[in-house]
């Protein structure tokens, strides 16, 4: 079952405006310029400042995609037709035989959930060992099976019903002797022989089974009501009866149905490929999340996987990617970070320039396809490069930064200082947010000269509300820094145009004095820093490399 394949989209982990809505409008550039299906999606949760440019701007929030891993769903599901748990080994043997397979799943036919799996080697096991004469009682089949495998016609009796005792006994003796063989229940194959006939009915069978279709008489027939015996009337003679008769038994009485392997459609392929290693069936049921059947998976298929496609938006690092970026197909990188140490398998198109924003890039390659920037597009990209350029304060901002706004200002029809205004007090409203998701509301992780560190950043046009965070914030990187571990946060005042940077971990505070100067217990002041790209991780590299 292949599907289409689609290229997703994505920002970094922690995501903030620029990641959110530059995948957004990367995303509806790609499905006007380019072949295939384009989704943007997200890596981790927006923060209220995104959540209100979506909002403003009328455009439902990126789906959550937070592995990027290949799927069993990725991969070449075989739609392998199901076999239900009432159908005879004979049709079940009939049906695999016809479609070349060797393996069936067993669904149940009112909601598809899967109760077994029946394989030629069941079925051929099933065949070589019946010895149990009460195999059709104890396996509860129904007549309709029955009568599907001797070819017979039911003369009395309902053929829905259900044999629940007796064995089965062929009346090759004489009715005296046959007497003491009979019990309640049985189903005694028998030829034209009324005696015998007559026989089975006064012992209480179950059932009659008339072979060679010899006539059965009215007395027969009428005595068989009376007493609640089935007949059963068959063209084929007794030894062939005796040989197809057992081939009547359910499927489910043979299927296997405990421990079964079966996986998920969601599961990962490098999370099941010790188990496809180790079991060496041909073929393994796939579920979806409500368990409901929907195909087989194959080792072959695997062999033909295909990886998710992405395309990466205002990151280019490992650390900083979605998981299970090591296995996805990574088609294009576009970003205005420093690179850093992401490899790919294969070329990909690389877009890095030194601007304030991604959105920026992202609206010069509107332009180079000459494709109209719709409205709510334009609101987005706006919105993007005044959170990412802290409405042009930040010295990551370029001209082209601030020429790119304002066209896309014109565009959206908005106010700069009013839509920026509004933004970036939605967007620094904490109070209902824990110090754990402040924290990780924007958090990256970085390395050089041996090192590395984490840095969150979070930025507020209220002072009280700033040094109220501080402490709090403290002690949340305190209770959490590992061994050997630098974190760093930075509370930045938009106004001011200045940051508290708090710091947690061993070897942090003599960092932070070497990059910035005298420190208090575990936070600094540091005046005119409001960039983490551009001020505070060039700062810390430089004192590391000192």
């Amino acid at each position: 079952m292949l599907k289409e394949k689609k290229t997703f989209i994505i920002g970094h982990k922690n995501p903030d405006t620029d990641s959110i809505c530059s995948a957004v409008a990367y995303a509806a550039l790609k499905n006007k310029i380019g072949d295939g299906e384009f989704v943007a999606k997200r890596a981790g949760e927006v923060n209220n400042e995104t959540k209100y440019v979506l909002d403003f701007f009328g455009v439902e929030t990126p789906e959550l995609l937070d592995h990027v891993g290949t799927q069993v769903k990725d991969v070449s599901i075989k739609p392998t037709p199901v076999l239900t748990s009432d159908i005879s080994i004979k049709n079940a043997w009939n049906t695999m035989r016809d479609l070349q397979e060797s393996t069936m799943p067993v669904v149940d036919d009112d909601n598809g959930r899967l109760q077994g799996i029946i394989s030629v080697k069941d079925i051929a096991t099933a065949n070589m060992d019946i010895y149990e004469t009460r195999i059709l009682a104890m396996s509860r089949t129904k007549y309709t099976n029955v009568l599907d495998a001797i070819d017979g016609t039911m003369i009395v009796g309902d053929p829905e019903e259900e044999i629940t005792k007796g064995k089965i006994l062929i009346g090759a003796a004489n009715p005296d002797l046959l007497e003491n063989y009979v019990e309640d229940g049985d189903m005694l194959l028998t030829g034209n022989r009324f005696e015998n006939q007559l026989c089975g009915i006064e012992m209480d069978a179950g059932c009659i089974v008339v072979c060679t279709g010899a006539p059965i008489s009215k007395t027969i027939q009428k005595l068989a009501q009376e007493k609640g015996c089935k007949v059963i009337s068959t063209p084929h003679d007794t030894f062939m009866v005796a040989r197809l008769i057992s081939q009547s038994a359910p499927v489910r009485y043979f299927m296997k149905k405990d421990n079964l392997i079966t996986f998920g459609s969601e599961d990962f392929i490098s999370d099941i490929k010790g188990t496809l290693a180790k079991i060496r069936h041909r073929d393994f049921p796939v579920l979806d999340r409500e368990g409901h059947y929907c195909g087989m998976l194959s080792r072959r298929s695997l062999l033909a996987q295909e990886n998710k496609k992405i395309i990466m938006v205002d990151h280019n690092e490992m650390s900083q990617a979605v998981d299970g970026i090591e296995e996805a197909e990574i088609l294009e990188i576009i970003d205005h970070h420093r690179i850093g140490s992401l490899e790919t398998t294969l070329p990909v198109y690389f877009r890095n320039q030194p601007v304030g924003c991604t959105a920026t890039i992202i609206y010069e390659m509107y332009q180079e396809n000459d494709v109209e920037v719709e409205p709510a597009i334009a609101g987005l990209l706006c919105s993007a490069i005044l959170s990412d350029t802290l409405m042009f304060r930040s010295p990551t901002c370029t001209a082209k930064d601030k020429k790119t706004a304002e066209a896309l200002a014109k565009i959206a029809g908005i106010d700069i200082q009013d839509h920026a205004e509004k933004m970036f007090r939605a967007g620094s409203s904490l109070a209902d947010k824990t110090p754990e998701e402040i924290f990780y509301q924007d958090f990256k992780k970085f390395s050089g000269h041996g090192k590395s560190f984490g840095a969150g950043q979070i930025s507020s046009m209220d002072r009280g509300e700033l040094e109220q965070l501080r402490p709090q914030i403290a002690a949340y990187m305190e209770s959490v820094v590992k061994k050997d571990e630098m974190l760093f946060f930075l509370l930045t005042n938009i106004l001011t145009e200045s940051s508290d940077l708090v710091f947690a971990g061993e070897g942090a505070k003599e960092l932070a004095e070497a990059a910035f100067g005298a420190t208090e217990e575990n936070w600094v002041y540091v005046p005119g820093m409001v960039s983490r790209k551009k001020q505070f991780v060039p700062s810390v590299l430089s004192a590391l490399q000192q």
